[in-house]
């Protein structure tokens, strides 16, 4: 038996962004490598299942597709998918590539640590986070095309024991990817696709790769092959109340306070001024939602350290207020009043 780890990919994204079609095309262009096929599915059993098992090919013969129908992977680690991946390792003949699945309301994480796992941890790795994002929705002011099917799939999982917003969801789908799939590219137009990406691109982990996609169309060398070996990197990989956690302390070395600047006419002078305040100050973390003249979605600002992240996650709602706030914690002696003073400006 060959020394060498069996490498692994992870396949993230919303329900509707496109996984399926991706991995479709991926088995269908895989240049005789024999590939194995983890899906996390439930609701709709099988359906998934049954178009890739029909994709008539010796690199997805029915065997090598394999269905965790039991709820949301990253809730099941234990129970289903630490022995599934045994049962694949364990084969006379073992695959030469793990491609996993996980439904839109997996958290990426959990299952990239179970990796670590000593039952699998020396015979197979995390090649790659593949990421897939719907361009069009988030063109729109959605993280999916279907937001109501995703709430429908996740009330569908009784076995779902974590309730994250879908906006929270997102960025850790985000945070964990080596590379991120804008997908239905061919559904906008340029200058679309262009903010599209422009956003995401300063959401992403410094190194993430963003590709855009029409109908999953990428060539298995782009997808295979990236040899993250992420399960070693989560320090990098940070879930969102991974990053609350960070300063979620019940000590009075840290300070917590709310400011409150009405309508943002200008987005980048609001951000410069956050970014250099943080450069300056014992802030630890900074997030808010501004409400930016002209702008009918709610732009969310992020900072951890160093890091700023800001997009539109979604459009004001009719029965809310329209307003600026930003939550800001710090080290005990933080200077409130220039603090707030500099992001009014």
């Amino acid at each position: 038996m060959s020394l060498q780890k069996i490498p692994a990919t992870v396949i993230t994204g919303f329900l509707g962004a496109g996984k399926t079609t991706l991995i479709r095309h991926l088995l269908q262009n895989a240049r005789g490598r024999r590939i194995a096929l983890v899906i996390n599915e439930f609701g709709d059993i099988g359906v998934d299942g049954e178009i890739l098992k029909g994709c008539g090919d010796d690199v997805c013969r029915e065997e090598d597709v394999v269905e965790l129908a039991n709820g949301c992977i990253c809730c099941t680690v234990a129970d289903d998918f630490v022995p599934t991946m045994k049962k694949l390792l364990d084969r006379d003949r073992p695959p030469e590539h793990i491609v996993i699945e996980t439904s839109g309301l997996a958290l990426p994480q959990p299952l990239v640590r179970a990796f670590n796992w000593p039952e699998i941890k020396s015979r197979v790795t995390v090649d790659g986070v593949v990421t897939v994002v719907d361009a069009k929705a988030l063109a729109e002011g959605r993280f999916a095309d279907d937001e109501e099917a995703v709430a429908a799939q996740r009330a569908a999982d009784p076995n779902l024991d974590h309730e994250n917003p879908i906006e929270e969801l997102f960025e850790d789908q985000i945070n964990c990817a080596d590379m991120i799939i804008l997908n239905k590219t061919d559904l906008l137009a340029e200058h679309e696709t262009d903010k599209v990406a422009g956003d995401l691109k300063a959401q992403i982990r410094k190194g993430t790769k963003l590709v855009p996609a029409q109908h999953g169309a990428l060539d298995s060398s782009a997808l295979l092959g990236l040899g993250s070996a992420a399960e070693d990197d989560m320090g990098n990989r940070l879930s969102h109340h991974e990053m609350e956690g960070e300063v979620q302390h019940d000590h009075d070395d840290f300070v917590t306070f709310v400011v409150p600047l009405g309508e943002i006419a200008d987005r980048g002078a609001l951000l410069g001024r956050i970014q250099d305040l943080i450069a300056d100050h014992d802030i630890l973390r900074l997030k808010g939602f501004a409400s930016v003249t002209g702008a009918p979605g709610r732009l969310l600002i992020q900072a951890v350290g160093p890091r700023l992240n800001s997009y539109f996650d979604r459009p004001w709602r009719a029965d809310e207020r329209r307003a600026t706030e930003i939550v800001v914690i710090g080290l005990k002696g933080l200077d409130r009043a220039e603090v707030e003073a500099r992001l009014i400006g």
